[in-house]
């Protein structure tokens, strides 16, 4: 089981991001900023130092990536170290912005501050053109959960059917040339674009991809079924986004993810 350790991300004004030489694993340390710019206690795995499975942790990381703010993490195992959280939000879920001694707790509230805050013309934008965008495969989480928890061997085909069936959905609009591959081919049948809103990461992927990568990890080691070859748009995003370091850099190890889900999972 892994610990109940986590990670602190900090801002810098003079910025240095050490994750680069050390991908997906980065030592405690604490930097402090002229700002005061923190971000965000995330869960950790088992050595109390790596990064954990948390998924929407990841997202803000990513976003910070893809902004281009190199950033340092602290990571605090709670278990040690539980007035290190207290004196930031005491009480609140993980993670943690801590802005100029504000503090924003709920995950999409902190991803459209840092987009509004590291926005044009300094950082890039990273909101999606196409609303479709935004939606595409947010069921998927919750059919996967379903799935994986349940505990009634006999119900496993159904709720696995229903997981694909939303898989399928986000592989059909994967697969949809949007406006903009069609107004530069206009008979193009099939979409060749490597993620949901085009060929670069936006909000959304930050959002999704975390998810589904612990679907496809989770489904395959203990339901023996992965997200599908035929599912091939899918196959390709996923491929699309291992290729990124933004998404490189903050997967965590597939051990942890394994960990962390093993006691939910009722053995078949």
């Amino acid at each position: 089981m892994p610990s109940q350790a986590r990670a602190l991300a900090c801002l810098q004004s003079q910025w240095q991001w050490e994750a680069e030489s050390h991908p997906a694993r980065w030592q405690d340390s604490w930097v402090c900023s002229e700002r005061d710019t923190s971000l965000p206690p995330t869960q950790a795995s088992e050595d109390g130092e790596s990064v954990g499975h948390c998924p929407s942790c990841q997202r803000l990381f990513m976003v910070l990536l893809l902004k281009g703010v190199p950033f340092t993490l602290t990571t605090v195992d709670t278990r040690r170290a539980l007035d290190v959280l207290k004196d930031f939000a005491p009480g609140s879920q993980l993670p943690i912005l801590l802005y100029d001694g504000d503090v924003k707790t709920d995950t999409l509230q902190i991803e459209e501050f840092l987009e509004e805050t590291l926005g044009p013309p300094d950082f890039p934008g990273l909101a999606p053109r196409y609303r479709e965008s935004n939606t595409a495969g947010n069921d998927i989480f919750h059919k996967f959960s379903a799935f994986i928890k349940n505990p009634v061997p006999t119900q496993d085909d159904a709720l696995y059917q229903q997981l694909l069936r939303a898989l399928t959905r986000l592989d059909r609009y994967l697969g949809t040339p949007l406006d903009h591959e069609l107004a530069q081919e206009p008979h193009l049948s099939e979409s060749r674009r490597r993620f949901l809103d085009g060929d670069q990461l936006t909000l959304a992927d930050c959002s999704l991809l975390p998810k589904l990568h612990i679907v496809d990890t989770v489904c395959a080691h203990f339901r023996q079924r992965p997200i599908p070859a035929e599912l091939s748009c899918v196959r390709r995003y996923l491929d699309s986004a291992l290729q990124e370091k933004e998404f490189k850099y903050t997967c965590p190890h597939s051990a942890e993810i394994l960990a962390a889900y093993q006691p939910a999972v009722h053995p078949r």
